[in-house]
């Protein structure tokens, strides 16, 4: 009866030892309660955005620096120009959605230069750099207005900028203390873009890895 009763009691053990652990190791770490991924079209391929499942997971390095030298990385504003709207992770991850559900009203521009960026990026955007639109910094008046009209939807009527059919840009790039998208809004906005069309994800790379949330190289 006792060798019967010692085996009952490490049964009741194991049952309430793997009640404990396997719900812990099947546990998803979602993006929202109600959400777990989102797949979006990268170079014409589907990708799955979803976060980092390993819940031991640190941030990656490049984004574990909390002291960068400013000027140039500085903090940026909540509100980067009036009209323009700052939006998060989820309303980012709704960009992304739409596009890959076939609205091509909106592109989702990475503003970095390709030496950040070939560390990885956000899954759907697109590589634009500030230098690519800024003479100052080197861009060409001719690339500039090709970039206006191939890729932003924007086209010319009688010598002037006409925005009527301009796609719905949303920019980002490192962060909150990266001034590349900020530069690339100011730009766009000086040529008469108009401001309800363009989008700023403050967070950027910085908030995005933090997250765990997907990247592609």
């Amino acid at each position: 009866m006792w060798e019967q009763l010692r085996s009952y009691t490490l049964y009741l053990s194991l049952v309430m030892a793997l009640a404990w652990v396997i719900p812990q190791a099947v546990a998803d770490v979602g993006i929202t309660d109600s959400l777990d991924s989102v797949t979006v079209t990268h170079q014409g391929k589907d990708i799955t955005i979803r976060r980092n499942q390993d819940r031991n997971n640190k941030v990656n390095p490049a984004y574990a620096w909390t002291s960068r030298e400013c000027p140039p990385f500085c903090i940026q504003p909540m509100k980067i120009a009036e009209g323009v709207e700052t939006i998060g992770e989820l309303e980012m991850l709704n960009y992304l959605k739409k596009i890959h559900d076939g609205n091509n009203s909106i592109l989702v521009i990475d503003s970095r230069t390709p030496d950040w960026v070939k560390n990885g990026t956000i899954p759907g955007s697109v590589n634009i750099p500030w230098t690519s639109l800024k003479t100052d910094a080197g861009a060409d008046p001719f690339e500039i207005a090709d970039i206006l009209k191939e890729r932003f939807g924007v086209s010319m009527h009688e010598g002037l900028w006409d925005f009527s059919n301009a796609k719905t840009l949303v920019l980002f790039c490192n962060g909150m203390w990266c001034g590349q998208s900020p530069s690339n809004i100011n730009t766009l906005l000086d040529m008469g873009y108009p401001a309800n069309k363009l989008k700023w994800y403050r967070g950027g790379m910085q908030d995005w890895e933090i997250l765990g949330l997907t990247t592609v190289k």
